[in-house]
């Protein structure tokens, strides 16, 4: 009897132990999620002011701006993308738009991410114009000197091209889901095809406020700064000068510069709305010489590179409005 107890229990728990068993071996494990490499970002922003280190590519008036970037996730780690993007602006030669063409690589590493890449910067529509011939600007399509030549009433000249390329590479850490900080370089053998390399370096910082800052309605904020230096060489014999004060007839030294930014901005889905202050300690007199202004006046702004007088406030301290909307395919478009 008590043999037959123990067998009894014996079975018991053999059933007991298969049992346990059959469900780990009856549950499989759900097949990763499938991993599409590909994705698109684009987006649009209108602008009080279109700033560029600084400086104002739109003659301190609205802009409006659109890009479009494929993308190819390589790995989660590892992403390449080429996009452009279309800004509009108010240059001396008269081109109306930048049209930018890039690409790059953007690989990450736990905190750290990535960009190394080349950028493009078109501006087609640039014009002949010589005011003094034809009796006001933007005047006719006589170019008595060059063909890629424009004259304005105010002494300056600019290239009918002013296309150039940059290479370029940035790092930024993020310390936590508030903190994060970057360097950015940029360098160009030929700046503004001025003949002059330009050299760009600069150093970021954001914070990004919890998201239960407002509550539930969705609402984000964030505050960032920029501070950066724009080194920049001497131009080709187009922009000599000769006076008093200098003998640069083979080319002028531009001034490089300092620049920074501040601003806050409030995100929405996928809105951004920005408020941003930014300044540059380049001169006036500096500043013409560089932007060749078009709107440039007055005699009493007269450094070695800029011996007639003129002042541009192109360079001086704006503020910026920005509201953008950034999507992706992936993320926006399910």
């Amino acid at each position: 009897m008590k043999k037959m107890v123990l067998v009894a229990a014996v079975l018991a728990m053999s059933g007991s132990a298969f049992a346990a068993d059959m469900p780990l071996k009856a549950v499989k494990a759900p097949p990763p999620a499938p991993f599409d490499p590909w994705d698109i970002a684009f987006g649009s922003a209108v602008m009080s002011d279109y700033i560029f280190r600084g400086v104002t590519q739109s003659n301190h008036n609205p802009s409006v701006a659109a890009y479009f970037e494929p993308r190819y996730n390589v790995t989660k780690d590892l992403q390449l993308y080429i996009g452009t993007s279309v800004e509009s602006i108010s240059f001396a030669n008269r081109a109306a738009a930048e049209v930018d063409v890039y690409g790059g690589i953007r690989p990450t590493f736990g905190a750290f991410a990535f960009d190394f890449g080349v950028w493009g910067y078109l501006y087609p529509g640039g014009n002949c114009a010589d005011n003094f011939l034809t009796g006001g600007f933007p005047g006719g399509n006589v170019c008595p000197v060059s063909t890629s030549t424009i004259f304005l009433a105010n002494g300056n000249v600019m290239k009918k091209d002013v296309s150039f390329v940059e290479v370029y590479g940035k790092a930024n850490y993020t310390i936590n889901d508030n903190w994060q900080f970057g360097v950015n370089e940029y360098y160009s053998p030929n700046f503004l095809n001025s003949g002059a390399w330009g050299d760009y370096a600069s150093i970021t910082g954001k914070y990004t406020a919890p998201s239960t800052t407002f509550g539930t309605s969705g609402v984000g904020m964030y505050v960032s700064a920029e501070v950066g230096r724009q080194w920049l060489g001497t131009s080709d014999a187009f922009y000599g000068v000769v006076s008093a004060l200098g003998n640069f007839a083979r080319g002028i030294p531009y001034a490089s510069y300092d620049t920074w930014n501040i601003g806050i901005g409030f995100t929405y889905k996928v809105f951004t709305l920005d408020l941003r202050y930014s300044d540059s300690d380049l001169s006036k007199g500096n500043c013409n010489a560089f932007t060749s202004a078009f709107n440039a006046s007055g005699t009493t702004n007269v450094t070695s590179i800029n011996p007639a007088g003129a002042g541009s406030n192109w360079c001086g301290a704006a503020g910026i409005v920005k509201l953008s909307a950034d999507l992706t395919a992936m993320t926006n478009l399910k």
